[in-house]
């Protein structure tokens, strides 16, 4: 268990209201459950959400800069999964997939301000930022599982 996997994680579950019984409403289609094996494919269509939901967001001296972040981190989890599928070491791999955990992990922060600045798009942040929150996990999870070169 590293820094981030400890049970820190208090004060954000309060934040989005989650008891500990969240909601798993992007798994309640089909299309979703398949996205479980093809995580290029999930990076791409979270990537593809955070962009739709900040173009939801009104344009303002405090949401602009937060706008550009959220675009920045979410969309990164993607590119840099495809640059770690992409490796010629395990240890590029590694950093390339600690680099997605360490974006998804900002994505989560990110939507959270925005929810400060924009208390109308909680909803569809909550969405967002529990796929944030899991692919951070599966991201912690495969560098756990992953040894490193000698």
């Amino acid at each position: 268990m590293d820094k981030y996997d400890n049970g820190s994680r208090n004060g954000e579950d309060a934040f989005w209201g989650d008891t500990g019984e969240a909601e798993m409403v992007l798994k309640e289609t089909a299309e979703i459950q398949t996205k479980a094996y093809d995580l290029e494919e999930r990076t791409a269509k979270f990537g593809e959400a955070i962009i739709d939901f900040a173009l939801t967001i009104p344009k303002g001296p405090v949401t602009n800069r937060l706008i550009d972040q959220v675009v920045g981190a979410g969309t990164s989890v993607g590119a840099n999964y495809c640059e770690a599928d992409d490796a010629y070491s395990r240890n590029e791999f590694r950093k390339n997939i600690g680099t997605c955990r360490k974006e998804a992990r900002e994505t989560k922060f990110h939507l959270r301000m925005i929810v400060r600045a924009v208390p109308e798009l909680k909803p569809q942040a909550r969405t967002l930022w529990q796929e944030a929150k899991e692919l951070h996990l599966i991201f912690s999870a495969i560098l756990r599982r992953t040894p490193k070169e000698k």
